[in-house]
């Protein structure tokens, strides 16, 4: 356990090997046992716990959460941010005679005697982990307007942004640290891999916040007084009319990021305390993930290897927004995309451009519907067609339509599961007995957040964690049940990336018989599930038993009763 203390340690903090060594070796100013004693006789789950308990043996505060908006820009004006990020140190707030500075290296005693010089005052340390101090350090360096050249990382010529605009402040001097605040936000958010921006103004300030594997956090508080600024540099890098402040706008702003083509779909609503902005983040330069690498079962594979192959038919993918239903689509038809084959897409909007396929973008605008762009595509001699969504009655007859005249059909629909995907179409007022003609087969999925290869650890359940998952502490016996820990490479999150788990329901003459009898969803599941379909729950927990994802994520992150 030694061993492994120390090792945590070097990780969590910027601690060295021998550093930590006598650490641990030194008499305990809490207990007349050891350091090192002391922590081997309890049992952690992650390196802030046992940094935690570090702290508390050698009577050192400890800080978890770093509220970064409470940290003063003042503090670090005269402090390079190479010296805070090289020495681990940076200043957290003061009075008239004491500074508490946040550090991970509590033995560097030079560094907190440079700070004690150019304060003047008594320097008092509280310690952190390296991850989160060095993201404190980054985010009050980027809060810093006078400090943005500091970060080093953002250069204007990466992006292919217009000119700079003249009047998104009164001075104009000011406008190229609002300029990089933006795009060292849009950095910060492809280095990250988040999926969407929220900048969301209230009061008296302004959040930013990152959607990253599907959760939200709180990334920048900007000044209030830079809320417009930010918002119409944002626009005019979109084409939208920054005039126009009363109403909701869609635009699209296309970046170079670091050799990346990405593409951020842009929506603005207005709200009582200013425009509230939300980007979508696509990576245009990311490859199509094959099906066999989105996390479906090896059963489940062969079945919609076997659903591809027909020639004619509707294939239906169903789940909430962000449950990965379009990457599916995508694998799919990267799957059957072949020269002899014409594909033909309508989408809104197209999120990947792919070679060998006609993709074609929704514009309601113009009239360029789901619907009209269907009802087009039969005159273009098409093998296989991908809605992007069917939304209604005129939308779901085409389809059924283009499938019952030779052509596959690939689509999407909002459902919770499976089996009620026919209620649903029925809902639309689709006569039955199409539904049961056509539909073929019904892919319903989830994500849930895959555990960081680096740091899992064993978890042994608990009897309350094996009977939520319906399953005997025998049935875990030879699998590898983990829970979430924490590193530098996951940012002490314990997860890393997202997988599917997913339930697909092969519609046979039984089903198609409850279809015409227009039996609810769960007439319908008991069916599929006598027909040997593998269920949420039973891929879930095949999941969890392989160590790819906690019982945590299951329960909580996928809403679904198990």
């Amino acid at each position: 356990m030694a061993a492994d203390i120390q090792t945590i340690l070097s990780k969590a903090t910027s601690l060295t090997l021998d550093q930590i060594r006598s650490v641990l070796q030194s008499p305990s100013l809490v207990r007349p046992i050891t350091v090192g004693e002391a922590l081997n006789s309890k049992d952690f789950t992650s390196a802030d716990e046992l940094v935690s308990d570090l702290c508390k043996e050698l009577g050192l505060d400890f800080i978890k959460d770093i509220p970064v908006s409470d940290i003063s820009a003042d503090l670090v004006r005269d402090i390079p941010i190479n010296y805070a990020k090289q020495h681990q140190i940076l200043p957290y707030k003061e009075d008239s005679e004491t500074l508490l500075a946040l550090t991970s290296n509590p033995v560097n005693l030079k560094t907190l005697e440079d700070l004690k010089v150019l304060f003047g005052k008594k320097v008092h340390p509280l310690i952190t982990t390296s991850v989160r101090l060095q993201d404190a350090i980054n985010r009050v360096y980027e809060k810093s307007t006078s400090n943005l050249s500091g970060l080093g990382e953002i250069e204007e010529e990466d992006y292919d942004l217009d000119d700079p605009i003249v009047d998104l402040l009164d001075a104009g001097e000011d406008d190229a640290p609002v300029i990089k605040l933006v795009n060292s936000i849009l950095f910060r958010a492809v280095k990250e891999k988040a999926s969407d921006i929220h900048l969301e103004p209230y009061e008296k300030d302004m959040v930013v916040r990152f959607r990253v594997d599907g959760i939200l956090m709180d990334i920048h508080k900007p000044p209030k007084k830079l809320q417009n600024a930010i918002t119409s540099r944002i626009k005019v890098m979109a084409n939208l009319n920054i005039a126009e402040k009363r109403l909701p706008q869609d635009g699209r702003i296309p970046l170079k990021v670091g050799g990346k083509d990405i593409d951020i779909r842009l929506s603005t609503v207005p709200t009582a305390h200013g425009e509230r902005l939300v980007m979508r983040i696509q990576d245009r330069s990311s490859v199509v993930l094959e099906l066999k690498q989105l996390g479906f079962s090896n059963a489940n594979l062969t079945r919609l290897d076997d659903l591809l192959s027909r020639n004619d038919g509707i294939l239906l993918v169903t789940g909430p927004t962000g449950s990965g239903k379009s990457t599916t689509l995508y694998g799919a038809l990267m799957k059957i995309n072949k020269p002899d084959i014409n594909i033909l897409t309508v989408e809104d909007p197209v999120e990947q451009r792919i070679h060998g396929l006609g993709q074609v973008q929704v514009n309601s605008k113009i009239g360029l519907t789901f619907a009209s762009g269907l009802r087009a595509f039969l005159r273009q001699d098409p093998d296989v067609i991908m809605v992007g969504e069917i939304r209604d009655l005129e939308t779901a007859e085409l389809a059924i339509q283009a499938s019952l005249t030779g052509h596959l059909v690939l689509s999407t629909l909002h459902t919770n599961d499976s089996a009620g995907a026919f209620p649903r179409l029925i809902d639309f007022g689709v006569e039955p007995f199409l539904i049961a003609t056509s539909v073929m087969g019904v892919i319903a999925q989830r994500l849930v957040r895959l555990l960081c290869p680096h740091c899992k650890a064993p978890h042994e359940p608990t009897d309350f964690e094996l009977q939520v998952l319906g399953i005997t502490r025998a049935q875990t016996k030879g699998h590898h049940i983990c829970k979430a820990m924490g590193c530098n490479h996951c940012s002490q999150k314990g997860y890393s990336g997202r997988t599917t788990i997913s339930e697909l329901l092969v519609v046979n003459d039984d089903i198609r018989s409850l279809i015409m009898q227009r039996k609810d969803g769960s007439s319908i599941k008991k069916v599929a599930l006598a027909n040997n379909m593998v269920t949420f729950r039973e891929h879930g927990i095949q999941k969890v038993l392989t160590g790819f994802t906690t019982i945590e994520q299951l329960t909580t992150n996928t809403q679904l009763d198990i």
